[in-house]
């Protein structure tokens, strides 16, 4: 097989780079590379800037209209940061880890001086005047923040839609769902139209969407990545980055984690050197392979896809093997915390303005604020007990391998999928996420291979508490196997050649 132009294009970028001498980069593939690999041209001047942001913001015009990734784009303010950053290189200034990179931001985070609507039409016109920790360490490490990407009604499912902007599509079917609730911000770096994108994930909204899409989406280990303000899910949630390379979400991940004094859960120590690191290997892990976690019920094409790819592990040196496990689903125990506190937030909304809300939104904070005292109680018990039972694991193993989704990616306009063709439990097709926000260990979703139908499948690596690295250096070893980077949903690949 010849190898694709886009290849040959990432061959002219990277010896460009080595040697030092000039290179060439239309704007179709500057939308291709990775922040890795646009960090490096800005540094070598072979590329400015405000060429890659004008670039962006051009495949943005072009290309989010018929997908609905960005629901605020952010031109003049992008443009002016690029310009102030052109006249830093030029000058020979001191350059951050990000400098020149484009991101886009979930609607849900805070920016300053930022409409920032949750995705809720009670939000419509609200302008937020400072910046979440995460964001304010983007800015300050030279990222180009280029619009606010799409979110289902303050992320509660996983699919991106609401009453304010509409759906969101995914890249590879635009008649099937992008998955959520980051759903924005993971069609955006699929489709070139900025290689970050900052999401969050409560119950898995930075992986599902990353599975559906075809991309790498991390939730590093609870508290690695500073959250403020508080909201009423703040024991389960995380920010992160969702990117197309490995190597990003690890730059990523070292620009935003580390303590903060408005978040009292936030883990101090540096992470550093980590898009480094992940290249040691994992000779000799020992990593097991959960098709199930012993409740779950999965498409057997999704199964034998990530089954398949977490024993190709086995070629980078690590020991793979099936592990049986017997734990329970702990969907009740997450949805106290997730949806009664949403429930909490809003019930007192629900008389004056409930019309406003989601149908389905509306229904939950109606059952979420009627939970008593007791059992707000309960699901803490239950969630230390789900804690003690997924600890052990990693006494024996130093990773454990999941399918992200139970399901390939499903039709726009359903909230919900059954895997097995029978009437299924809610969130039935997630069952592999939400679990991992109650106990806080690091996860990434990672391509790993696709259907018949063409849809990509995400395969989920999950590590100890704190083992951030590992999941990641596991992540890369799978990159390496099989590489994924260069493959784009059929409408960009043609833009690509």
């Amino acid at each position: 097989m010849y190898p694709s132009r886009l290849a040959i294009n990432r061959w002219r970028v990277a010896t460009s780079v080595l040697f030092h001498h000039e290179v060439l980069v239309n704007a179709s593939e500057l939308c291709a590379l990775s922040a890795t690999e646009l960090v490096a041209l800005i540094r070598e001047k072979h590329v400015l800037p405000s060429e890659i942001t004008r670039a962006v913001l051009d495949r943005i015009q072009a290309v989010n209209p018929q997908l609905n990734a960005y629901c605020t784009i952010e031109s003049e303010t992008a443009m002016a940061a690029a310009d102030r950053l052109d006249e830093a290189v030029q000058r020979g200034d001191a350059l951050g880890p990000l400098c020149g990179v484009p991101i886009s931001i979930k609607d849900i985070l805070y920016v300053r001086d930022s409409r920032t609507t949750f995705g809720s039409r009670l939000f419509a016109d609200h302008v937020t005047r400072e910046d979440a920790p995460a964001i304010d360490r983007l800015r300050k490490a030279g990222a180009i923040f280029v619009g606010r990407t799409n979110t289902p009604e303050f992320g509660f499912k996983g699919v991106t839609d609401n009453r304010l902007f509409g759906a969101t599509r995914n890249p590879w079917n635009p008649a099937l769902t992008s998955g959520g609730s980051s759903g924005g911000a993971a069609v955006a770096v699929a489709t070139g139209m900025g290689p970050v994108g900052i999401g969050t994930d409560g119950g898995g909204s930075i992986r599902i969407p990353a599975s559906f899409c075809g991309l790498v989406g991390l939730k590093a280990s609870f508290g690695r990545i500073p959250n403020y303000p508080a909201t009423a899910v703040d024991s389960l949630r995380h920010t992160g980055p969702l990117t197309r390379t490995v190597a990003d979400a690890a730059l990523v991940l070292e620009v935003m984690a580390g303590a903060d004094e408005r978040d009292p859960s936030s883990l101090g120590g540096a992470v550093s050197n980590y898009p480094r690191l992940i290249e040691q290997g994992i000779d000799g892990w020992r990593v097991g392979f959960s098709a199930d976690l012993g409740f779950a019920d999965v498409d057997p094409e999704v199964r034998r896809i990530c089954s398949a790819a977490c024993q190709s592990l086995s070629a980078a040196g690590a020991r793979v093997a099936d592990v049986e496990l017997d734990w329970r689903d702990p969907y009740d125990c997450w949805n106290v915390f997730f949806y009664g506190g949403i429930g909490g937030l809003l019930a007192r909304r629900l008389e004056s303005e409930g019309d406003l809300l989601d149908p389905g939104l509306r229904t939950i904070v109606m059952a979420g604020s009627k939970l008593r005292a007791e059992q707000l109680v309960d699901a803490q018990f239950q969630r230390n007990g789900f804690w003690h039972q997924v600890h052990p694991c990693f006494r024996e193993l130093r990773l454990l391998v999941t399918p992200t989704l139970a399901v390939p990616p499903f039709p726009l306009g359903q909230d919900d999928a059954d895997p097995i063709g029978q009437a299924s439990r809610p969130l039935g097709w997630t069952p592999f996420t939400y679990p991992f926000n109650l106990t806080g260990h690091p996860a990434v979703s990672v391509p790993c291979g696709f259907t018949q139908s063409g849809l990509p499948v995400g395969l989920q690596i999950v590590g100890a508490r704190f083992d951030d690295l590992g999941v990641l250096c596991a992540a890369r070893a799978l990159e390496q196997i099989q590489p994924w980077a260069d493959r784009w949903p059929p409408d960009i690949a043609a833009t690509q050649q």
